[in-house]
């Protein structure tokens, strides 16, 4: 194991906010820290320096893409995908088990692995969980994520048990690959089941990997589940490992994970909404394209210390939108992102400080998330764990 996780403050407890530095041989990441998706070897419409002045230590990709297009041995041929992608930072890799199991035609699902048709040509592959690995160290990644079998939150109980079982067994022959394949982590599943999700969250702890992944999430179930869900993993998960909560980014979620023990977050929703015209704030999105932006000459945010808002003000984005000129996208994602950075550094700061709970709670009380069935739950899974 390459890989050290320090705890720098805070983890008073099994799920507890708390601050680390995730240290490897490329580099540190001080947590909570999230993670930009560059699925392709690129976060959308940004160059890697924007990615990294935006405070980005770490960023993602994704096996499942790179194995189809342009290919994993291609990548190790040029360099691997640091050199690729012109990235000095970090890089952790999704196998794509997700991505197996929502983008492609799945032909077979059995215990060696899965028979699916590539979404992008029809062409027939058969991805096994040594595979997955072997994909990941051509790319040369320095964290890496094994083949799970993901499904629905709403998958039947028989079903989600089976997949748990069989996300077990592909663990650990994943791990047994060897030859030099990058630090692999482990990837705790069972839905919404709480007994499930302890009992997955068990086996895996009692497997010492170098650190765990909370998967299964953020695919429909409720931010009540979720936030659960979390906690209960967390609860579970040895606190001298990093945490990390996949697919999730929307800052209240951020929040919510902090406080449950989550270390790490990954999600394309700042560049995606970035892209559209939705831009994070304190006080919740907002949509840039709106007319009370026409005539702002102020930045969007006068307390942001991104290149956007330190540059251009609101009337110039919704300028931008309103005639679709792509620097409008370019921009609104560097807001997003550094948005989020901002966020975990905020949170680190208040972990260090023993001030988390008094964030969290002013935070919340302000951001507005988007929609009301959302705020709802907030308020009330937040009351409620202050009474705990």
């Amino acid at each position: 194991m390459t890989l050290t996780f320090r705890l720098d403050g805070g983890g008073d407890g099994p799920a507890a906010p708390r601050a680390a530095t995730l240290d490897t041989a490329r580099g540190q990441v001080p947590t909570p820290a999230f993670m930009p998706v560059g699925t392709l070897a690129s976060v959308k419409a940004l160059t890697p320096g924007e990615v990294a002045a935006t405070g980005a230590r770490i960023a993602l990709v994704n096996a499942y893409h790179l194995y189809l297009r342009p290919g994993h041995r291609l990548i190790h041929g040029l360099g691997g995908v640091h050199r690729f992608m012109g990235w000095d930072g970090l890089v952790l890799s999704d196998s794509g088990g997700f991505q197996v199991f929502s983008l492609a035609r799945l032909l077979r699902v059995g215990e060696g692995g899965v028979r699916f048709r590539s979404h992008i040509d029809g062409s027939e592959h058969y991805y096994t969980p040594e595979l997955a690995v072997e994909v990941q160290q051509a790319l040369g990644v320095d964290i890496a994520m094994p083949l799970d079998h993901v499904l629905p939150g709403d998958a039947p109980a028989p079903d989600q048990r089976e997949a748990a079982e069989r996300t077990l067994r592909w663990f650990d022959r994943s791990r047994a690959v060897g030859n030099g394949a990058p630090d692999l982590f482990a990837i705790v599943q069972g839905g919404v089941d709480e007994e499930l999700r302890r009992w997955h969250a068990r086996e895996l702890a009692a497997r010492d990997a170098p650190g765990y992944a909370i998967g299964g999430l953020s695919v429909g179930e409720s931010k009540a589940e979720q936030y659960a869900m979390s906690e209960v993993a967390c609860r579970e998960l040895p606190a001298d490992r990093p945490r990390y909560l996949m697919g999730v980014g929307s800052p209240e979620d951020l929040v919510h994970g902090v406080a449950a023990g989550v270390d790490l977050f990954d999600c394309v929703l700042p560049t995606r909404l970035g892209r559209t015209g939705s831009l994070f704030t304190d006080a919740g999105r907002v949509n840039i394209k709106g007319a009370r932006f026409r005539g702002e000459g102020a930045p969007l945010d006068p307390d942001c210390d991104c290149a956007t808002c330190a540059s251009y003000s609101a009337a110039y984005l919704h300028h931008l939108f309103r005639n679709e000129e792509l620097l409008g996208y370019r921009l609104a994602s560097i807001h997003n992102l550094r948005y989020l950075q901002r966020l975990c550094e905020r949170m680190r700061e208040a972990v260090l400080d023993g001030a988390f709970e008094t964030l969290a709670e002013e935070f919340l009380a302000r951001y507005q998330p988007a929609d009301e069935a959302t705020r709802a739950e907030q308020r009330a899974r937040w009351r409620s764990r202050s009474r705990t």
